[in-house]
């Protein structure tokens, strides 16, 4: 059996099958995946700077393969998508806002997973320590896996290229305002 395969770029501008082996997936079929995995990848950074980690969570497959070493010096690893929520909820609360902001999507799909690489920028806030302000730039890899419910996030890289700002910000949870 050949495996659907097939990589786009730049948000669908252009579009090659690769390596099809024959099986070469219809057009239309490889946008609406496409749209739907950035979709996903998109939709994550709205609901973290929502603060809403029911909704961040429900795009999670129940273990995700992280690596956010270039950030926090911690080593890849494999953990419960509730943890990773939970870290994100402890340092993202009360009185911290943030921005995420992706752009430049490259996706590559092989049958019923995915690759998501785009470029990232993070914007943080939080009064109480000199510059309130803290900024990263970097590149986000979202690895997905289609299930029968939809594509679901089992795999996420973030390498930091620069950052400014107080690392205070970056590193102090927020705090409750009441």
């Amino acid at each position: 059996m050949n495996a659907l395969k097939y990589a786009t770029f730049a948000a669908g501008l252009a579009l090659a099958p690769v390596d099809a082996g024959g099986a070469e997936p219809s057009r239309e079929m490889a946008l609406a995946d496409e749209r739907a995995v950035i979709r996903i990848a998109d939709a994550i950074d709205r609901a973290v700077d929502a603060q809403d980690w029911r909704l961040a969570r429900s795009y999670f497959a129940d273990r995700v393969a992280v690596d956010f070493s270039s950030l926090s010096g911690q080593p890849p690893a494999t953990i419960a998508s509730d943890d990773l929520i939970g870290t994100w909820a402890a340092n993202l609360r009360g009185s911290k806002t943030s921005l995420h902001l992706r752009t430049n999507h490259e996706v590559a799909i092989d049958a019923n997973a995915a690759t998501v690489f785009s470029n990232a920028y993070a914007w943080n806030r939080m009064e109480g320590n000199g510059d309130p302000l803290w900024e990263v730039w970097g590149t986000y890899e979202h690895h997905l896996t289609r299930s029968g419910a939809g594509w679901i996030v089992d795999g996420f890289t973030f390498r930091m290229t620069h950052e400014r700002g107080n690392p205070w910000v970056k590193t102090t949870p927020g705090q409750d305002l009441h």
